[in-house]
């Protein structure tokens, strides 16, 4: 016969028939609290209104306080405690419309809350997805376009080799052949780079690696003007604040090529300087003419939410300002 083991906290609940925190019955003796508690004090008010008709208890009161306590006006004692009550009934009524809107503010922010951890997890499974696409995007790169042309890059060699060629016109074409093939794999190479880091960020600096990125965009969108302006100043960037407004700049112009069908896009970047030590600001505006968007409208992408989170990780601002027929402004402010 199967046993059963109960723990103690178990046996204890069964013994005295409590539920535990958060079940049905928790719930609602924690609604029949209040009416119990209005019922006690109903069942005071009344049991004091017959005592006090029945022995006269304010009579009383007076006589026995009106011959040695009259010049401390004992008599006006009643009128000091209904000030009193009445008092302590407006401070209990401040303080519960406080709770109130405490209260509020909580719902509020566990909203917000809610919503920001809703997005996160949006980011971090996208972010898992397009990491595995890059890996198979960067798999078939090196096996098209590498292994492929090492392979034949072989072949001809290991002929030259063995001496397979005997002519010497054959074995010049299959060395130009090595050289074509070498050609084309040091192009795929640097394609490769291009896409997993931007060119010249590290040896030219940030705005170079900007106007490149920017005469590849002028490339793409023929029938729009791009405008870029640098401030000269950008020396002294940390790495993490230099990529980052590389990529802000890079999935601003994604979404104005995807959704903003815009004539012209400008791009600024800009240094705030100050007079106090490592309080530099760096300012970064994409604006465009676009068609805009609804600032409060829902969306399932997250590359607004990306570029937050890239600022927010260098404790900058990003806001966003558009509206529908009026085109796109983004400004980020990045402390250096």
């Amino acid at each position: 016969m199967p046993q059963r083991y109960e723990s103690k906290e178990s046996r204890e609940t069964l013994a005295t028939g409590s539920s535990a925190p958060g079940l049905p019955g928790s719930k609602e003796r924690s609604r029949a609290a209040p009416w119990r508690d209005a019922t006690l004090v109903a069942i005071a008010t009344f049991t004091a209104a017959i005592l006090c008709t029945q022995f006269n208890v304010a009579e009383l009161l007076r006589g026995l306080s009106a011959p040695p306590w009259e010049r401390m006006q004992l008599d006006e004692l009643p009128v000091v405690l209904l000030v009193l009550a009445a008092g302590l009934t407006w401070f209990a009524a401040r303080r519960y419309q406080d709770a109130g809107r405490q209260i509020a503010r909580r719902r509020i922010a566990e909203a917000r809350l809610e919503t920001a951890l809703a997005d996160n997890r949006r980011l971090s499974q996208q972010y898992v997805e397009l990491q595995e696409a890059e890996h198979k995007s960067l798999a078939r790169e090196l096996h098209d376009e590498l292994g492929q042309y090492l392979n034949v890059i072989k072949l001809d060699a290991v002929g030259i080799r063995d001496g397979r060629t005997p002519d010497e016109q054959a074995r010049s074409e299959r060395a130009s052949a090595i050289v074509a093939n070498c050609n084309h794999i040091h192009g795929a190479l640097a394609h490769i780079i291009r896409e997993l880091r931007p060119v010249g960020l590290d040896e030219l600096g940030l705005a170079a690696a900007l106007e490149h990125c920017i005469e590849t965009w002028r490339a793409r969108l023929p029938g729009a003007s791009l405008e870029l302006r640098v401030d000269p100043d950008l020396s002294g960037l940390p790495e993490s604040v230099a990529l980052t407004l590389y990529r802000l700049v890079q999935e601003a112009l994604t979404n104005v090529v995807k959704h903003a069908a815009a004539r012209h896009i400008r791009v600024e970047l800009d240094r705030a300087r100050s007079n106090s030590v490592n309080s530099d600001v760096i300012q970064l505006a994409v604006v465009d003419d676009g068609q805009g968007v609804e600032p409060a409208s829902p969306t399932r992408g997250l590359g607004l939410i990306g570029m937050r989170e890239r600022v927010a990780a260098l404790e900058g601002e990003l806001t966003v300002t558009s509206s529908p027929g009026r085109g796109f402004e983004l400004r980020a402010r990045i402390p250096i």
